[in-house]
């Protein structure tokens, strides 16, 4: 189990993030949440990777607009995220993701994103060269940049069943970004890595979070 701590954006923004692990650890993951907030499945989600021997720190976007979101996976919770997210600019993301990179320098840093995380993995892979790796899983928003270079290497997870990513937004990624390792689960709906979800896939969930941690093993050095 991990702990709250208070981090500080480079405009002056004070946010919080859930850190856990050894913070002896020699390596470090920023894990970005859903549009559920930093709720009690990403705090799981952290606690998980960081038992791979990672120092993890998972920030708390939404406290851009209000602190201490903590959303469930019911049609209210995703209004709520949705209507959250609207609200923070992806500048202002970018400030706050960069924030916690700093936090867990001098290690090597990744980043692994879920949903609207993994968006954001993405915007940190192209955006910004604090990270030596980065892996997205089921983000949505990875077409609309697509043509952007990333500036470390990036794997990308999707599921083939997903209702909020087409197939032709994977394969349009795809031709954009021909030398990245892309993943598409047979079976598999959009949030397949969420337990808490009616899409829980735990085989695809299984795979995709083994191929994450071998990518990191590989690049985090």
């Amino acid at each position: 189990m991990g702990d709250m701590i208070d981090l500080t954006a480079s405009c002056g923004h004070k946010f919080q993030a859930y850190a856990t692990g050894d913070e002896r650890a020699t390596r470090g993951l920023v894990v970005v949440q859903e549009i559920f907030g930093v709720n009690r499945h990403m705090r799981a989600v952290s606690d998980q990777l960081a038992g791979f021997g990672y120092r993890v720190l998972s920030p708390a976007i939404f406290d851009r607009v209000e602190r201490g979101v903590e959303l469930g996976y019911t049609p209210e919770g995703i209004q709520k995220g949705l209507a959250l997210r609207e609200k923070i600019s992806e500048d202002e993301v970018m400030r706050d993701i960069e924030a916690t990179a700093a936090k867990l320098s001098p290690r090597p840093v990744g980043i692994i994103g879920y949903c609207w995380g993994g968006t954001i993995a993405w915007w940190a892979a192209t955006r910004s060269k604090s990270f030596k790796a980065a892996v997205g899983w089921y983000g949505g928003g990875i077409a609309a940049s697509k043509d952007a270079n990333p500036n470390c290497p990036v794997q990308l997870h999707f599921g083939a069943e997903d209702q909020s990513i087409s197939a032709g937004d994977v394969e349009a990624i795809r031709k954009a970004q021909p030398d990245l390792p892309i993943f598409v689960y047979p079976g598999a709906g959009h949030g397949f890595g969420c337990e808490e979800r009616a899409n829980f896939n735990a085989q695809a969930n299984e795979v995709a979070l083994y191929r994450s941690l071998a990518f990191f093993a590989e690049h985090l050095t």
